[in-house]
């Protein structure tokens, strides 16, 4: 059984929020401190996390990421990969009619996004308990823009967090900044630079209205276009890939050199949203079409209502075929979602 939604798209990816607690302040996330939390009685569970898992595996989910607010702050957060990591050495089946090949489906890669919190001493640990990959939050290379940027002087804990990760083969890293005119923008070529001499996959990201400000202003995007070209003025780049595919990503190799990459994520000026193949769950228990749907679909209060998994798998399927064809950015009539990015899960 294959997710598939109304516009053939077939969804391999799933982003689940572990929490809506962060411990930064980024101004093109949380600049006005974060809104009423959820009920910790409205989280869900490590074990209401693993079921939806697997049930998902079940239907052809190929790639899960750990997201947050800060996923790391979630407490036993070890407990919960060591559990999902498990998906990738069996097959999930529910009892419905599947082909032997989709019998067979697992899970193929368990990510996680964070701000470094925690990483140094644990990077090891999240590997052996069967992470795969981290990707890091990194907006500026300088310690004084960084806290004006995150409202935290951690800018060392960073870097400290990506040498972890190589050390314990959590790789390739990923290296996510948000580009945004005016604050970060001159250091495009210095990111590069870091990618070539970190040996990183460094991820540019236009900057999106997810805010809890509501300040975004299309000026302040800077394009997929200008980032290709600063870089590619001082280091010729090359694609790797003729075509994105179901990633979200354009990326590029250095044509002198073996070590680091690139990649640009460009939501705004270059929407790939034709080929997205990604759902969201929220730590609360939400399903999220899309990281822009101003619609959530409860699936907590179906889980815990005690439905069996074939109810389970029938309301995702529905909830799945009414994804959005594209998040609507550019269109005139666009609506701001309620939650930041960090109550959506990146």
């Amino acid at each position: 059984m294959i997710l598939r939604d109304s516009h053939k798209r077939i969804i391999r990816d799933l982003r689940v929020s572990l929490t809506d607690r962060c411990n930064f302040r980024c101004f093109y996330c949380l600049p006005n401190g974060e809104p009423p939390l959820a009920r910790k009685d409205t989280i869900l569970t490590f074990e209401e996390i693993e079921r939806i898992c697997k049930i998902f595996v079940s239907l052809g989910i190929e790639k899960i990421r750990l997201t947050g607010g800060e996923p790391m702050l979630r407490r036993d957060i070890e407990l919960l990969i060591g559990k999902l990591s498990k998906l990738k050495a069996q097959s999930a089946e529910f009892g419905v009619q599947n082909s032997p090949e989709e019998n067979n489906q697992k899970l193929k890669d368990l990510a996680l996004t964070t701000n470094g919190f925690s990483i140094p001493a644990k990077a090891a640990e999240l590997k052996k308990l069967g992470l795969d990959r981290l990707t890091i939050s990194l907006d500026s290379l300088k310690r004084e823009r960084f806290k004006e940027i995150t409202g935290k002087d951690e800018l060392e804990n960073v870097f400290k967090s990506i040498a972890a990760a190589q050390s314990a083969g959590l790789v390739p890293v990923k290296i996510n900044s948000v580009i945004v005119r005016g604050r970060n923008d001159d250091e495009i070529l210095d990111f590069a630079k870091f990618a070539r001499e970190m040996d990183v996959s460094m991820r540019f990201i236009e900057f999106m209205p997810l805010d809890s400000g509501h300040e975004w202003k299309r000026e302040m995007v800077v394009s997929a276009k200008e980032i290709r070209e600063t870089i590619a003025a001082h280091f010729p780049l090359e694609l790797t890939e003729k075509s994105r595919g179901m990633a979200t990503a354009w990326r590029y190799k250095f044509a002198d050199t073996d070590k680091g990459e690139i990649g640009i994520i460009a939501p705004v000026t270059e929407m790939f949203c034709g080929a997205c193949s990604r759902i969201r769950l929220t730590a609360d228990g939400q399903i999220r079409t899309c990281l822009f749907s101003t619609t959530e679909h409860n699936l907590r209060d179906v889980l815990r209502s005690g439905a069996d998994d074939a109810e389970i798998i029938e309301f995702i399927q529905q909830v799945v075929l009414q994804k959005e064809a594209s998040h609507q950015i550019n269109d005139t009539d666009f609506i701001q979602p309620v939650r930041t990015m960090s109550f959506i899960g990146g």
